[in-house]
C-alpha cells in the first residue's frame, strides 16, 4: 500500500512586481491559489495546508471551501524562503513525502502532479522536481530529508538551491510550459494569450 504524501501550496508572496495579488488571479472563474489547493487534494494528499501571508484574510477566504488549512507566514516580506521554513516547522514530524506548488503556474495540471509523485516513488532518493532547462524546481515531491535542508535557506529562494544541489538525487520531470510564472504584467499578458489565464478585470 502507497503511503499518502502531504501536499503544501505557497501562497504568501506580495506579488509587488505584479502589482496586484497573483494569488487571485482567475482561470476559468476559479483563483490561482484555490486551484492549486484543489489540485493538491486531487493528487490524493492526506492534508494540504497552504501558506499565506500578503493579503491573507482574502487568500483564505478563496479557499475556505476546500478541506485545507491554512499557515500564516508573518515575515513573507522577507521572501519564498520564509514561507518554505514555515512548512518545515508545520512538518517536523512528517516522515512521508511532500507536494510542494506554488499558485503562479497557472499551466499546471494534474497529470505532471501524477507524474512527479510516481517519479519520487520510484527515485532512490524520494525526490522529483520539474526541469527547466538545465535545473529543476517547483512543483515538486521532496523526501523529509530534502524538505528539512531547506530550513536554513534565506530571503526569496524556494528549494532550488537544495534541489539542484550536488548528491540530491532528484529526479528530473520536463514540463516547459511551467516556466512561465506570473510576476509581471507581461506575464499575465502571456498567460492569458495561451488561455491560462482570464483576462484581469
Amino acid at each position: 500500500m502507497t503511503v499518502p504524501h502531504v501536499a503544501v501550496v505557497l501562497a504568501a508572496g506580495g506579488s509587488t512586481r505584479l502589482g496586484r495579488p497573483k494569488q487571485l488571479l482567475t482561470r476559468d472563474g476559479e483563483t490561482l491559489v484555490h486551484r492549486a489547493a484543489r489540485l493538491a487534494l486531487a493528487s490524493g494528499a492526506a492534508r494540504v495546508r497552504v501558506i499565506v501571508g500578503a493579503q491573507a484574510d482574502d487568500v483564505v477566504a478563496a479557499v475556505r471551501d476546500l478541506p485545507v488549512e491554512c499557515l500564516v507566514n508573518p515575515r513573507w516580506n522577507e521572501g519564498l524562503a520564509g514561507s518554505v521554513r514555515v512548512a518545515v516547522d508545520a512538518l517536523a514530524a512528517h516522515d512521508r513525502a511532500t507536494l510542494l506548488l506554488t499558485c503562479d503556474q497557472p499551466a499546471l495540471d494534474l497529470v505532471h502532479v501524477q507524474v512527479l509523485l510516481a517519479a519520487a516513488r520510484a527515485a532512490p532518493s524520494g525526490s522529483a522536481a520539474t526541469r527547466f532547462g538545465d535545473r529543476v524546481g517547483v512543483p515538486a515531491v521532496v523526501a523529509p530529508t530534502v524538505l528539512r535542508a531547506a530550513r536554513d535557506l534565506q530571503g526569496d529562494r524556494g528549494l532550488r538551491e537544495v534541489l539542484n544541489a550536488d548528491g540530491a538525487g532528484v529526479i528530473a520531470c520536463d514540463a516547459p510550459v511551467l516556466g512561465v510564472d506570473i510576476d509581471t504584467p507581461e506575464d499575465v499578458a502571456e498567460a492569458v494569450s495561451r488561455g491560462w489565464l482570464d483576462a484581469p478585470t
